[in-house]
């Protein structure tokens, strides 16, 4: 699937499967991968899961970047491979390298015990990949738009969005999905905190604007908006 603007970059949309893990448990789950570009250069916003899939959809492209909206291992897992086979370099925001640092530890004896773990998606990284640090207002140059980064800290804390005013949309990883904000149950979440950055950060955007998320369907600003007190009463 894939949507435009009047400017030359498009949006493709890819379905990854894997797991989350986080506090001892691991879950299935399945995650939206968001590629931005056109025919010439792309960057993928969170390599999830299957590096083959991602790589695939990116053809003979270009890619740019793999921005990570946060350093959960289902938004990441599938990074280092990508980066393995492009050269890309990785952005996350330095608030989860703590994350980061479960999939891809600084040392590279854990390193390589940690890949060997996780699996090929991973494995195929040679060596402990470093992030560069991704920055509020920061912007990000692809096929002639910008992608400006919103740090929307809750549910984790360098959790971000990526919003292209040029194309109406907004990355939102676990942020917010259709129905309210990202989970905030486990280690390094905060509910009062993801519903500041929302409200903050992302229902101050136009009504209009594409919310395309880290899970399940798009939604867009101006119908989440209405529902924030709703949030705020069930807490979650």
């Amino acid at each position: 699937m894939s949507a435009g603007s009047a400017t030359s970059a498009r949006i493709d949309h890819l379905v990854t499967v894997g797991t989350f893990s986080l506090d001892g448990g691991t879950w299935d789950l399945d995650n939206n991968v968001w590629i931005i570009g056109n025919d010439t250069e792309c960057v993928v916003i969170d390599a999830a899961h299957d590096a083959d899939a991602i790589l695939k959809a990116v053809g003979d492209r270009t890619l740019l970047a793999v921005l990570c909206t946060h350093g959960h291992n289902d938004h990441i897992g599938a990074a280092g491979a990508v980066h393995a086979a492009t050269d890309a370099p990785v952005w996350l925001h330095p608030d989860d390298t703590m994350l980061w640092e479960m999939v891809y530890p600084a040392d590279a004896a854990d390193a390589a015990d940690s890949a060997a773990e996780a699996g090929a998606a991973v494995a195929t990284a040679a060596a402990p990949l470093r992030p560069i640090a991704l920055a509020d207002g920061q912007r990000i140059a692809v096929a002639g738009i910008e992608l400006e980064v919103l740090h929307t800290p809750g549910h984790s804390p360098g959790s971000v969005c990526f919003y292209a005013p040029d194309l109406g949309t907004v990355f939102s990883g676990d942020t917010l999905f259709h129905g309210g904000p990202g989970a905030t149950g486990r280690s390094f979440s905060d509910f009062p905190t993801i519903i500041e950055s929302i409200t903050n950060k992302l229902l101050t955007l136009p009504a209009d604007t594409v919310v395309r998320t880290g899970h399940g369907q798009t939604t867009l600003i101006g119908d989440e908006a209405p529902q924030r007190e709703e949030w705020i009463a069930r807490g979650h």
